[in-house]
């Protein structure tokens, strides 16, 4: 493949999946030789891409904002400086700026135009344009399912799933009789010490995370002579989160666990954290696109237990499938907590979704697109 010039569009560079995502294919494309340019408002991942050899282009295409339609030029005026060769979409109203943007170019000069689907968006017209791209990578096979159900008229031949891939390198597999993880989280945590079973659930603040779960499964747990089981679930303390928090260690006080609990800031060694932990939970309520917590626990070497539901169980079912529950069946949910603390399944020796593997796959998409 000749050297490409992409452009990746997508509201700011601070945190999530969708940024992460953009990074990695960034230095994917500068390893390969191509050109590759960001346009987002910005954030604390734009260091690091511009440490890969990336471009970064400041652009509020994010805002949902009358006066943003004035940047429908400025990426028209880009597309064209640069000879951009192909235009990625990530989100919603970048993409239709985008979208817009090209088609105010002459047909001979315009990029091709890619969109990923990364999450379960409500339906309807505005999110109909991530559905519009000439080739349109979807995360999983749960989003590619949910994309026909909804929009029935898109050709399935512009579909390609992708799913997300863990580094290896960055979760290593790790014995479970190491210790060292566990005593190290310990130090920081008092109330994690001992050598009862640790549950992990790392996760943003919010109740779809489904926190509340995780403290009744505990509660459970130790009805069920588990009475030493502990659990940590780094990132539900975050600013202006103070009232869930609040809330979520009011309940773990009523069920009798709250010295059990560490409700704490979100944690910068997650692949530690996971190499401390006996069992790693995913509990959302509303179904994910992918469920990265899951390959990324099962690449380190600990067992997930989950809601069979989206990108979670459509992981799990292939993976690990004891881990797979009936959403909302809190017993169920106990049940099969107490069989993997008890029998730890056998895991993969090798997870399929790597970070390599979405990459290379990627640029062979863009590869099909330019002749």
């Amino acid at each position: 493949m000749r050297r490409l010039t992409v452009v990746q569009l997508l509201p700011a560079l601070h945190s999530g999946g969708v940024e992460r995502s953009t990074l990695e294919i960034a230095r994917a494309l500068v390893a390969a030789g191509h050109r590759a340019i960001v346009v987002s408002a910005g954030g604390r991942l734009v260091q690091p891409l511009l440490d890969s050899g990336a471009e970064h282009l400041t652009l509020d295409i994010g805002r949902k904002s009358v006066l943003t339609l004035r940047h429908v030029a400025s990426l028209r005026r880009l597309f064209a400086e640069t000879g951009a060769d192909i235009v990625h979409a990530r989100s919603r109203l970048p993409a239709w700026l985008g979208w817009y943007a090209l088609k105010g170019m002459p047909t001979s000069k315009r990029p091709r135009w890619v969109t990923t689907m990364h999450g379960l968006n409500s339906p309807g017209r505005y999110s109909s344009i991530m559905t519009r791209g000439e080739r349109v990578i979807c995360v999983s096979q749960t989003v590619r399912d949910y994309l026909l159900a909804h929009y029935p008229d898109t050709n399935p031949c512009t579909l390609r799933v992708i799913p997300r891939g863990v580094d290896v390198a960055q979760f290593p597999r790790t014995p479970r009789n190491d210790r060292r993880g566990r005593l190290e989280v310990a130090r920081h945590y008092p109330q994690l010490a001992g050598d009862g079973p640790l549950l992990l659930l790392p996760g943003r603040g919010t109740r779809l995370k489904g926190h509340a779960h995780a403290i009744a499964l505990l509660a459970q747990l130790h009805q069920q002579r588990q009475r030493n089981a502990v659990l940590w679930m780094p990132g539900a303390r975050e600013p202006g989160r103070e009232a869930y928090v609040q809330e979520l260690e009011q309940l773990a006080q009523r069920l009798g666990v709250a010295e059990r609990v560490a409700l704490t800031e979100p944690t910068s060694r997650i692949a530690q954290a996971y190499a401390a932990s006996d069992l790693v939970l995913q509990v959302s309520d509303k179904p994910e696109a992918f469920g990265r917590t899951v390959i990324e626990a099962l690449s380190v070497g600990r067992p997930v237990l989950g809601w069979n539901h989206g990108g979670v169980g459509e992981l799990l079912m292939q993976l690990q499938p004891a881990g797979a529950v009936a959403l909302g069946d809190q017993a169920a949910l106990a049940e099969a907590a107490l069989a993997l603390l008890r029998q730890p399944p056998v895991l993969p020796s090798r997870i399929p979704f790597t970070l390599q593997a979405m990459q290379r796959a990627t640029l062979d998409v863009y590869g099909e697109l330019i002749h």
